[in-house]
């Protein structure tokens, strides 16, 4: 258990003190997709749902849960977060989603990106379940981190477990 950060000695779960880390520049890329039917694919194009703009209500979900991360994943760091974009594009199957955050802190923002990807697409199946019950999010990861001591690491399509990367 000695390469697990978040595990003492004896296996007890721990925060990771990173005080005497260097602040840096730090940013992070997640990437996810709603997979879903044409009806709601169309009906997304249209802007035609009938609980309103699906994707501006993901986009706001995404940004507003990267800023609760520590509050929703224990012992993941409280840290300023500079900025934070999420992107939604319909595609034929669903909605491809991107989220970039960034900082200047101690630690990285891989969980706050990975966490707006999924609560964006969360949104989008509350906002489609009434077309598509059976609307799934897919594919979620981590696809690019830049900045801190490792510097810059992207996802390899042979990474993505049977994912497109």
């Amino acid at each position: 258990m000695a390469d697990l950060t978040h595990v003492d000695s004896t296996g007890a779960a721990r925060m990771v003190d990173v005080s005497g880390k260097d602040v840096s520049r730090r940013s992070a890329l997640a990437t996810g997709r709603l997979v879903t039917t044409p009806e709601v694919v169309a009906a997304l194009r249209a802007n035609s749902l009938a609980k309103g703009d699906a994707l501006a209500t993901a986009r706001i979900a995404g940004i507003m849960a990267a800023k609760r991360t520590p509050d929703l994943v224990p012992l993941c760091h409280p840290i300023a977060l500079s900025g934070v974009e999420v992107e939604l594009t319909v595609t034929d199957e669903g909605v491809s989603i991107a989220a970039r955050v960034r900082t200047a802190d101690r630690t990285g923002v891989e969980m706050e990106a990975l966490t707006a990807v999924s609560v964006a697409g969360l949104t989008l199946v509350d906002m489609v379940k009434a077309v598509d019950p059976a609307a799934t999010i897919a594919e979620v990861g981590v696809a690019e981190k830049l900045g801190g001591k490792t510097g810059t690491w992207r996802r390899e399509p042979s990474d993505a477990k049977g994912a497109d990367a």
